[in-house]
């Protein structure tokens, strides 16, 4: 990898230094967040604290003005996100600093981020290859005049604890190696439903507090019939309110239902990731069709 990071960076005429994120206070990394436009609210930013680790840089007078984070699942594997550099220093290398220390801690590791417009040049530059778009679908939501069918009524039940193996272990499949830690977090604060057929779990699609609303993932079937069944569930109870859900899928049914219910797409991220040592790399699977967040994947 090089030379370790540097510990402070000049920039222009003053020097920024680089601290834990746990050190950063919680109301400056919110300032942070949002002078980017990125509509999280302090709880949201504590819980990625708890869930990863990272840094932040901060001038001489302690404001801050960047942060980076990264999040292990196992030995082998991370997410890389919350990379964020105040508006007026874009252009100054603030963001490949932080991530040099983040690629320093990570090494080794097989990686994954969701890359916004502006980054991308940044994540091509170290090495971070694509691997399909990610749409951001969020909005005020109605329940479609659809509805399911008697057999898919009977089959979808709300999740409750003794069900989370089968979830941590349908999750693994989909998103590619087991973020077991990561699934008992977000499960824990969420309303979720299950699909089951012959007492087995063929679908799930958690959905929490966080930013403007509530978001609904991450969500797994084995097809776009089985992830609306479950989907709407929570659009059903969030009608009228605001709903988002980050998804690969652009066309097929799962797609329009989304469009149909008022989730329309908002943004786009592109999905990179970066091989680390040995074995092959991590891939998501068809059968991943909501995202945990950008920065968790």
């Amino acid at each position: 990898m090089g030379a370790p990071a540097a510990d402070s960076k000049l920039i222009d005429s003053f020097k920024m230094h680089v601290a834990t994120i746990e050190s950063a206070d919680l109301e400056q990394l919110h300032a942070l967040s949002v002078s980017v436009g990125w509509p999280l609210r302090s709880e949201d930013l504590q819980f990625l604290r708890e869930c990863g680790h990272g840094y932040v840089a901060r001038d001489d007078i302690g404001r801050l003005t960047g942060s980076a984070m990264w999040f292990p699942h196992g030995d082998d594997f991370a997410t890389i996100g919350m990379v964020i550099t105040s508006p007026r220093l874009q252009t100054n290398g603030t963001a490949r600093w932080l991530m040099d220390h983040v690629l320093s801690d990570c090494r080794g590791r097989h990686l994954r981020l969701n890359a916004t417009r502006p980054a991308r040049r940044l994540y091509h530059s170290l090495g971070f290859q694509p691997l399909r778009t990610i749409y951001q679908c969020q909005g005020i939501v109605h329940l479609s005049t659809e509805s399911l069918s008697p057999a898919e009524q009977s089959a979808v039940r709300r999740l409750e604890g003794e069900d989370f193996p089968a979830v941590a272990e349908l999750d693994a499949r989909a998103f590619g190696i087991s973020r077991v830690a990561l699934i008992g977090k977000l499960f824990a604060q969420a309303k979720s439903y299950g699909l089951f057929r012959d007492g087995r779990l063929h679908a799930f699609a958690l959905c929490r507090p966080f930013g403007r609303g509530h978001v609904i993932g991450p969500v797994v079937a084995d097809s776009d019939a089985d992830a609306i069944a479950v989907i709407r569930q929570h659009v059903a109870a969030h009608e009228n309110q605001f709903l988002r859900l980050d998804t690969p899928a652009e066309t097929g049914p799962f797609a329009t239902f989304l469009l149909q219910s008022g989730l329309t797409v908002f943004d786009t991220v592109l999905a990179m990731s970066r091989q680390g040592k040995g074995g092959a790399d991590v891939v998501p699977g068809t059968n991943l069709y909501g995202l945990a967040s950008h920065a968790l994947g």
